[in-house]
C-alpha cells in the first residue's frame, strides 16, 4: 500500500506541474483584469515549438527556448488583441485556442510527418540523493526532471507577484480592481495588463514544453487535452487565491493520477467519472458552496482612460 501511495502522490505531483506553471500565469492574469482563455493554445504552441526546436537541433534546452519564444508570440496576440483592441476576452481566447489547435496540428503533419515526432530529445528524471527516500513526498517532488526543478523554481517566483503585500503584486490587484482608480493613481494599466499576458504566455509555453520534453519526450496532436483550461479552472476553483490555486492543482493532478492507481486501492471507479470531478469541484466553487468567490472587479472589462 505504501508503494501505491507513493506511486499516487508522485503522479499527482508530475501532472499537477504544468498546471501549476499554466494557473501560475493565469492568475496573475486574471487578477489584472485579463480572462486569458488562451492559455490552452499557449501551451500547445509551447508544446509544439518546443518538440520542433528539440528535434532540429538535438537539444531539449534549445526546445525549451523555442517554446518560451513562440508562447510569448501568441501571448503578443493575445494582448494586442484583447487590451489594445479591447476585443472581447472570451472570444479571442477561444479563437486565438482554435488557431493553435489547428496549427500545430498542420505543421505536426508537415515536419512530423515521418514519426520523427516520436522520438524527440528530451529531460530525464534527476533524482536527489537523500531527499528521495522521504515516505510520499519524496518521489513526489525529488524524482522530477531538469524542466521539472525549473517549474517549480518558477512557479515560486511567479507566487512572488501573487503576493499582495508586494509594490508588483498591489499594482496587479489595484489593476485588476478598478483600473480608472489605478490610472489615475499614476499606474499604467496597459503596461501592467500587457506585462501579466507575456509572463501567462511564457509559463504556459514552458509548461507545453513540460509536457512534450519531460514527460513523453514526444509530440501528438492535442497534447494538452484541456490542461490549460483546467489551469483556468484551477484559478477559479481557488477562489483568485495563491495558495488555494496551488492546492487546486494538487487535486487535479492527484484526481488524474487516480486514474492509473485506483484498481491497486482496490477503487472500481470509471475513468470518465475521475476526469470529470476536477471540473464539478470548479462548479461548486464557483456556486459558493466550497466558499464565497469574488472574481477581480475588472475582470474582463476593456479599460479606456477617462471612462
Amino acid at each position: 500500500m505504501s508503494a501505491v501511495l507513493d506511486e499516487l502522490a508522485a503522479g499527482g505531483v508530475r501532472l499537477a506541474v504544468p498546471l501549476l506553471l499554466a494557473s501560475a500565469g493565469e492568475l496573475l492574469s486574471e487578477r489584472a483584469g485579463v480572462l486569458n482563455l488562451s492559455v490552452e493554445g499557449m501551451m500547445l504552441t509551447g508544446a509544439f515549438a518546443g518538440a520542433a526546436g528539440a528535434l532540429a537541433s538535438g537539444s531539449a534546452v534549445v526546445g525549451v527556448f523555442t517554446a518560451l519564444a513562440a508562447g510569448v508570440v501568441l501571448a503578443v496576440l493575445q494582448a494586442v488583441l484583447s487590451i489594445s483592441l479591447r476585443a472581447d476576452q472570451i472570444v479571442t481566447g477561444i479563437t486565438l485556442n482554435a488557431l493553435a489547435l489547428g496549427g500545430t496540428t498542420y505543421a505536426a503533419r508537415l515536419l512530423f510527418g515521418d514519426g520523427a515526432a516520436d522520438s524527440v530529445p528530451g529531460f530525464d528524471p534527476l533524482p536527489v540523493p537523500v531527499l528521495r527516500d522521504i515516505p510520499v513526498l519524496g518521489p513526489a517532488l525529488f524524482e522530477q526532471s531538469a524542466l521539472g526543478y525549473v517549474a517549480f523554481a518558477v512557479t515560486a517566483v511567479l507566487g512572488v507577484g501573487w503576493a499582495r503585500r508586494t509594490s508588483w503584486g498591489l499594482a496587479v490587484d489595484a489593476v485588476g480592481e478598478n483600473a480608472t482608480a489605478a490610472d489615475r493613481c499614476g499606474l499604467s494599466v496597459r503596461a501592467i495588463r500587457h506585462g501579466v499576458v507575456l509572463l501567462t504566455g511564457a509559463a504556459a509555453a514552458l509548461a507545453g514544453a513540460h509536457l512534450a520534453l519531460s514527460e513523453v519526450h514526444a509530440f501528438s496532436d492535442n497534447i494538452t487535452a484541456g490542461i490549460g483550461y483546467l489551469a483556468v479552472v484551477a484559478v477559479i476553483a481557488g477562489r483568485w487565491r495563491a495558495g488555494p490555486t496551488v492546492l487546486a492543482c494538487l487535486f487535479f493532478g492527484i484526481i488524474q493520477s487516480l486514474q492509473f492507481t485506483a484498481p491497486a486501492l482496490g477503487l472500481h471507479v470509471s475513468a470518465p467519472l475521475l476526469t470529470t470531478l476536477p471540473y464539478v469541484f470548479a462548479l461548486l466553487a464557483v456556486s459558493g458552496l466550497v466558499g464565497r468567490s469574488r472574481a477581480p472587479s475588472a475582470l474582463t472589462v476593456p479599460f479606456v482612460r477617462g471612462s
